[in-house]
Order: C-alpha cells, then sequence, then structure tokens
C-alpha cells in the first residue's frame, strides 16, 4: 500500500517495468500506442492510491483522489479496465488493452502479470474475493472467481477459470475449471 511519496514513486518505477525505456516511451506516445496509455493508466491508479491513502482530514488531498481517479477512468473506459484502488502491490504489468476487470476487495501481491481479458472478483452469490500471491502470470482470458488463494509464483493459463484455491506454489494451473497441470 502506498503511504508516501517514496511509496509513490517506487510503485510507479516497477509497474509496467517492460515499458520504461525513455525513447520507447516517446515513440509510443507519438504513435498513439497502447502500451503508453497502460503506462499512464497505472500511473493514474498510483496516484489516485497515494491521494486516498494520506489524505485524512484534507480536503485539497480528497479532491486530487478525485481527480485521478476520474483520469483513471476516462482512460480505463477506452481501455477496457477497471480496477478499484489498493488491489495490487507493486509490480503491476498489463501486457494489451481489452477488458481487464478487477473487484476493489481482491487483494493482488507484488509482481502481478495480467495477459487481458482478465477477472478477478466474487463469484456473483457471495462477497468474497481472490487472494492472490506474489509473481502470479496470469494468463489472456483467464478469470478467478471466489473465495480462492493463489500461492506465490503460480502461472495461470489462458481462459482458465480459477474457482478453487492453489496452495502449492510454483505450479501451472490451466483448464475450465482450472487444475494443476504442471
Amino acid at each position: 500500500m502506498i503511504h508516501d511519496k517514496k511509496d509513490l514513486a517506487e510503485y510507479i518505477l516497477f509497474d509496467n517495468s517492460f515499458a520504461k525505456d525513455k525513447s520507447r516511451q516517446k515513440y509510443m506516445k507519438r504513435v498513439h500506442d497502447t502500451e503508453y496509455f497502460i503506462s499512464k493508466y497505472l500511473v493514474y491508479l498510483r496516484k489516485q492510491e497515494y491521494y486516498i491513502n494520506t489524505a485524512g482530514l484534507n480536503a485539497f488531498k480528497k479532491l486530487l483522489a478525485l481527480y485521478y481517479e476520474r483520469k483513471k477512468h476516462n482512460l480505463g473506459n477506452e481501455l477496457g479496465f477497471y480496477i478499484g484502488p489498493n488491489c495490487f502491490k507493486k509490480g503491476l504489468t498489463i501486457y494489451h488493452h481489452g477488458t481487464v476487470i478487477v473487484n476493489p476487495a481482491a487483494k493482488i501481491g507484488t509482481n502481478c502479470k495480467l495477459h487481458g481479458n482478465n477477472c478477478i472478483g466474487n463469484n456473483g452469490t457471495e462477497d468474497n474475493n481472490p487472494v492472490i500471491g506474489d509473481n502470479v502470470d496470469i494468463g489472456f482470458g483467464a478469470v478467478i472467481i471466489g473465495d480462492v488463494t493463489i500461492a506465490d509464483n503460480i502461472k495461470i493459463g489462458a481462459n482458465a477459470v480459477v474457482n478453487k484455491s492453489f496452495l502449492e506454489p510454483g505450479i501451472t494451473i490451466a483448464g475450465v475449471p482450472a487444475k494443476k497441470v504442471k
């Protein structure tokens, strides 16, 4: 969770780390590539989190939190993203635009990778949300729903539907419903 300006700078530095080459960023901005806009979305998300977490009774910081929430939502509507604040620890990487929906109550560890068209949330009948460990790679189209726990260093295959917990670290899961494949 972001508690101060140092944390904010660290989170922004580690998010979408594949897109940190300055000359590449300038090129992506010039050609209006989605990689640039995904990076901007993550900056808005992190600034929203910072101002929410540090506002206290400060009305100006509360206003800035709303400002960055609006910027994030406007860009998110174009990219197809809805990610609530304070879900992801640092190191979030989103590789592609397309639907990415994350319930604000979900908790995801450091260095999570999303490949696009992902849904992380409750199962529609309960309010329990996933808890996902560190270094989890979530494949294109994968869905993680319900009261599930995913251990560290797990790879989730494309189009997998994860509706039960996987507590063994370092495995690969895939399928509908997901099961251990490696």
